[in-house]
């Protein structure tokens, strides 16, 4: 049977076909929007059947590189389709993106765990482990079909030791109205002056927030006026996902961020959402605070590039040494900005 590719332009219509096969955050129309406002183009496809039934979706983001290389390809926890049919449905979609857009590679990182059929499956579809990861394989996934008190108890004691003491204090948890995404911006850019981290301007998040709308709700610990903590996440009608999180000295004091992100799940499983994805595993203290959240971890498959062109050995070799260049040119803005700071 072959599959047919065609390009979907209507938000409502996207969305609906995301969540009918209970698709990622990443594959939100928002989501595609706010990266195509910031460097990216996307191509929202359907993949039909010879019916014309919808059996697949995948939203590409679509990056433009120097020449000889055109362009990247890239699938953010996706494509999603029929079950049974998603390695079909990547099949389709790696053959029109070869055609409509001369990328030199199509790299995906689907929501498939790694020792699943669909991830045994990719090999023989041309595609190849890529170490240039964005999105970390390694991570924790709560099921929130789970009781609060199930998942309470997958917990580690200091975990709702703090959980209960942070709940005690002066504070208020509550949603964010976009108002109030400043103060959690800035909260944000402490954070990443202590941790080293670079972020982006102010406009892309409150692009993510706009276009999300209520796919991207945050969620903030109030000591009166002031955001002593934030979370943020992006939320499909089947998985919520952690984007972004800080908090002050204050609120590591009263260990706010245990109440906040308790708060979030709670919500999310009141929304009806099954799975909560804490967005990666690395070996650092931030991990270390989400292990602490239950007695399990979760392996999804990672990155996977398949070839579209003659040029995809030296574009594989080049990548790894562009990123580390810019995380060199990174750190030496941050530090200057430490310093010329007063």
């Amino acid at each position: 049977m072959t599959l047919r590719v065609t390009p979907c332009s209507e938000t409502a219509s996207w969305n609906e076909t995301v969540n009918r096969f209970r698709g990622h955050p990443q594959q939100l129309w928002g989501w595609g929007k706010t990266k195509a406002e910031h460097g990216w183009s996307v191509d929202r496809v359907l993949v039909s059947d010879d019916a014309g039934t919808v059996v697949g979706c995948a939203q590409v983001l679509l990056r433009a590189l120097p020449f000889p290389f055109r362009a990247l390809a890239y699938i953010p926890r996706g494509p999603q389709g029929e079950p049974g049919r998603e390695l079909e449905v990547l099949d389709a979609v790696s053959d029109y993106v070869k055609t409509a857009h001369s990328a030199v590679a199509l790299s995906i990182e689907p929501d498939w765990d790694e020792d699943g059929k669909l991830s045994a499956g990719l090999p023989g579809l041309g595609f190849r482990r890529s170490e240039n990861t964005i999105l970390i394989g390694r991570t924790l996934i709560l099921d929130l079909q789970r009781s609060l008190d199930d998942l309470s108890g997958d917990m580690s004691k200091k975990h709702r030791q703090y959980i209960r003491k942070s709940g005690r204090e002066d504070l208020v948890f509550r949603r964010v109205e976009r108002a109030e995404i400043a103060k959690c911006l800035a909260v944000y850019k402490l954070t990443a002056q202590r941790a080293n981290f670079g972020i982006h301007e102010d406009a892309y998040y409150l692009d993510i927030f706009d276009n999300l709308g209520e796919d991207s709700p945050v969620y903030a610990a109030f000591s009166g006026e002031d955001v002593v903590a934030f979370l943020w996440l992006s939320a499909s009608d089947y998985t919520a996902f952690e984007l972004y999180g800080g908090m002050t000295e204050e609120g590591e004091r009263l260990r706010a961020n245990y109440a906040l992100k308790w708060h979030a799940i709670s919500d999310m499983k009141e929304r009806g959402i099954t799975r909560y994805d804490f967005n990666g595993l690395l070996n650092d203290g931030v991990s270390k605070f989400k292990m602490g959240w239950a007695k399990h971890e979760d392996l999804l498959t990672g990155t996977w590039d398949k070839p579209l062109s003659p040029l995809y050995p030296v574009f594989a070799t080049a990548l790894p040494l562009a990123k580390t260049g810019m995380r060199k040119a990174r750190a030496v803005v941050a530090g200057l900005k430490g310093r010329l700071r007063p």
